[in-house]
């Protein structure tokens, strides 16, 4: 989609956003206005992802320049987007349009960022990268990682969080016990199961934890953190031994992670890995999930609410109209309710697509962010809230390059009074 055309798409018949249309009584006008932002991404970016602290928002991706890659990021200001820093760069790095880098602002003013580098010749030989900058990424740290297990295997899907009153805290997807890591057709029964871990680090970076989440998951779907006034809680798509991959979801208390529970006994059965994770966004004890499944050969996005910090969820709220493709992200808004966003699939054409949920089960009408590829080179669209605003990333493609965009949309007061 070409920049004009990216402007008329985000603009037409997206009416503006009242405060009285956040309130509880007038669900059925709620569309967002939203107006492009231009990027500060260059030619050949892809892999967005957004972070919130205190601080506001950060944007991040990669930008490749044959085998070279570039972690870059910006922050939010005022006025647009600032400059591009660059995280770090290598040549021998592990880029895939799933498993996505990230940088983060921690509560000292500590920036942490991670990516994925090469650990040996087999294709998915790779291990996650941390690094750290106290100067706001003018210079960074050595790079080092958060596992010791010495294996030329997978580890990656990494989301990283701030501990409460501490530091660095992440999980991450474990191929340690692994058989292979040839390809993804080795994720077999016999071939050993993937796991999810977790570590922290301290503010002087002293690794202070590593410990198993969950040993047997979903290989190769994205996992997800939120912070809830009780402690983490981290959701990822599991792998039983009948092939059963539902979204789990495991909290962290008195210092050990609970065992993984189903948030909806949706029963998708399938013997390979969908690479279609969830979504978290929390505030105090309330805590939204969206996530991707399949039933009756019909992908179908949904949302679900806790008030109980992630204990329990309530029923499913279905977000796609027709079929989704997944892809989900969520963020969950001061007052209770969250907005959502999928690729939805319909009369062959794929959107990028937005809808507000609440726990009681009230959904505004679907908005087309922007149309968007299906394809995998499309990658993750991503959403971001901060304060009054929302902000929206996704990856174009054009004539063989890719290009990171955003858009944002400004909400009243009612709806979005806090972080």
């Amino acid at each position: 989609m070409k920049p004009l055309m990216l402007a008329v798409a985000l603009s037409a018949g997206l009416g503006a956003v009242s405060a009285t249309q956040m309130s509880s009584g007038n669900w059925a006008d709620w569309r967002p206005t939203m107006v492009p932002v231009t990027a500060p991404s260059g030619v050949n970016s892809a892999q967005p992802q957004m972070t919130v602290s205190p601080r506001g928002i950060l944007l991040s991706w990669i930008e490749r320049a044959g085998t070279r890659a570039t972690l870059k990021f910006a922050e939010r200001t005022p006025t647009g987007w600032s400059p591009a820093t660059t995280v770090a760069a290598g040549d021998d790095w592990f880029v895939n349009w799933a498993d996505v880098p990230s940088v983060l602002h921690l509560d000292d003013g500590t920036l942490a960022a991670h990516w994925l580098q090469k650990s040996g010749a087999e294709t998915y030989a790779y291990d996650v990268r941390l690094a750290h900058s106290k100067d706001d990424g003018r210079t960074w740290s050595a790079s080092f990682t958060p596992h010791h297990d010495g294996t030329k295997r997978e580890h990656g899907f990494a989301s990283l969080f701030q501990m409460p009153g501490a530091g660095l805290g992440l999980i991450w997807l474990d191929g340690r016990a692994m058989g292979s890591a040839e390809g993804h057709d080795a994720h077999g029964a016999n071939e050993g199961a993937m796991s999810v871990r977790y570590s922290t680090f301290d503010r002087a970076w002293k690794q202070t934890s590593e410990m198993p989440v969950d040993l047997r998951v979903c290989e190769c779907c994205p996992t997800t953190a939120a912070m809830t006034s009780e402690g983490p809680i981290v959701a990822y798509r599991n792998r039983t031994e009948d092939e059963i991959r539902d979204i789990y979801v495991s909290r962290l208390e008195n210092g050990k992670w609970t065992d993984g529970t189903p948030v909806h006994d949706d029963h998708w059965k399938i013997a390979a890995c969908p690479v279609n994770g969830p979504m978290l966004s929390a505030r105090n004890r309330s805590v939204v999930l969206a996530w991707f499944t399949v039933k009756d050969d019909v992908g179908h996005a949904y949302a679900a609410f806790s008030s109980d910090a992630g204990r329990t969820f309530g029923t499913p709220i279905r977000l796609d109209e027709t079929s989704a493709l997944g892809r989900v992200d969520v963020a969950l808004m001061p007052d209770g309710s969250a907005l959502a966003t999928w690729i939805e699939f319909a009369n062959q054409q794929s959107s990028f697509s937005i809808r507000r949920v609440d726990p009681s089960g009230r959904t505004s009408p679907m908005t087309a962010v922007t149309a968007i590829s299906g394809a995998r080179a499309s990658g993750y669209p991503r959403i971001a809230f901060d304060r009054h605003e929302v902000v929206f990333a996704w990856t174009e493609n054009q004539a063989g390059q890719s290009l990171v965009r955003t858009a944002a949309a400004r909400l009243p007061a009612a709806a979005g009074s806090a972080r």
